[in-house]
């Protein structure tokens, strides 16, 4: 077997609509693909269609393949490959081990995580992370960054962290679970309502003042936005506006434990210039102190990675030179602290199998 075939490993990116099941190689090439319906009826026919999808791909990859890795919906022992009490699959009620039933079924390693999870882990390798990296050296800039934080915004809103290549797992298979952040528009609401596809529709309808039933999507919501589409242009831009502010706290928030650089994928990001300007703005605001006077929402500076005044300010190496009192010698001291927030470029679903396929190897060896 050549180099580009070498260590195949099953993937699979489980959604409402389709299951699509991928064979992954050691340079990130699809080398086998099918598709099965999604819904179910029960659990057996749900576990026949996982069997069923992945025994079609492993029978293209001469069944070469070294695992099986991929991302499925939470809560869930993903440790163990329990998955748990799902809103949108009832027949998964109890616990279900789903590990262990394929690796019965194909006799090789089964790893499942979560897509937030997966998504960051994908970027830290081969996406933003290593994007910005290397866009530092070439600028002659000594900063290289090491932590991520990711959050993915469609359906509902996922999170994932990884640091020093590490991905955070948590000791309840819980961590970076940052749908579990409350809204800071309603504190007793979490940031799911707001921050995905019925969030941005409910913003919208409530701003251009028609009934749920009649909104349009957020493709469109964006497009009206932007003027592409007819509609109320002064809600959705509303509508984005409120989006990004949520978000940007729930990134403050997050960011102040994690330090790093974020990305974000998901359905819903195609939209950042609707609601990345207010995401910075809320990020790079200021508290109030009791007193009355004001000081840095961050210990940090965010910039906006999606525009270019934004990326070529962050990218200037500002590191300065500090003599050593008493002696001649110097050091290098950077001033300003500096974070940056992008879109994915290797698109959500890319990212995913990257990191299904990089979590995979790294728990064989």
């Amino acid at each position: 077997m050549n180099k580009a075939t070498n260590n195949p490993i099953l993937t699979l990116d489980a959604g409402g609509t389709n299951l699509v099941f991928n064979a992954i190689d050691s340079l990130y090439n699809v080398i086998a693909t099918t598709t099965l319906s999604a819904p179910s009826t029960s659990l057996s026919e749900f576990i026949e269609k996982l069997i069923s999808g992945f025994n079609n791909i492993h029978k293209k990859t001469n069944k070469s393949a070294k695992a099986i890795s991929f991302c499925f919906p939470g809560p869930a022992d993903y440790e163990n490959g329990i998955i748990g009490d799902l809103e949108n699959l009832p027949f998964f009620k109890g616990g279900v081990p789903l590990k262990h039933i394929l690796e019965n079924e194909f006799g090789i390693p089964v790893f499942i995580n979560n897509d937030g999870d997966l998504f960051t882990l994908g970027e830290a390798i081969n996406g933003l992370l290593p994007n910005i990296n290397k866009a530092l050296s070439d600028n002659g800039n000594s900063k290289q960054y090491k932590n991520l934080l990711g959050i993915t915004l469609g359906t509902g809103t996922g999170g994932g962290i990884v640091t020093n290549g590490n991905l955070l797992i948590g000791d309840n298979s819980a961590g970076a679970e940052i749908n579990r952040s409350n809204n800071f528009l309603d504190g007793s609401i979490s940031i799911e309502e707001t921050l995905s596809i019925r969030g941005i529709k409910h913003l919208y309808c409530k701003e251009a003042n028609i009934n749920f039933d009649h909104s349009p999507e957020p493709i469109d919501i964006y497009k009206i936005g932007i003027g592409e589409k007819a509609g109320n242009q002064e809600a959705a831009i509303i509508s984005w506006e409120i989006f990004g502010t949520v978000l940007g706290q729930t990134l403050a928030n997050a960011i102040t434990l994690i330090d790093g650089l974020i990305v974000i994928g998901g359905g819903l990001s195609g939209a950042y210039k609707l609601f990345m300007p207010k995401a910075i703005e809320a990020m790079n605001g200021k508290f109030k102190r009791l007193g009355g006077s004001t000081f840095q929402r961050l210990e940090t500076y965010a910039y906006n990675f999606e525009n270019p005044e934004c990326y070529n300010d962050f990218m200037q190496n500002e590191e300065t030179v500090i003599v050593i009192p008493n002696t001649d010698q110097k050091v290098l001291y950077s001033p300003i602290k500096k974070i940056g927030i992008g879109i994915s470029k290797l698109g959500t679903s890319e990212a995913v199998a990257i990191g299904a396929y990089s979590y995979a190897i790294s728990k064989i060896n």
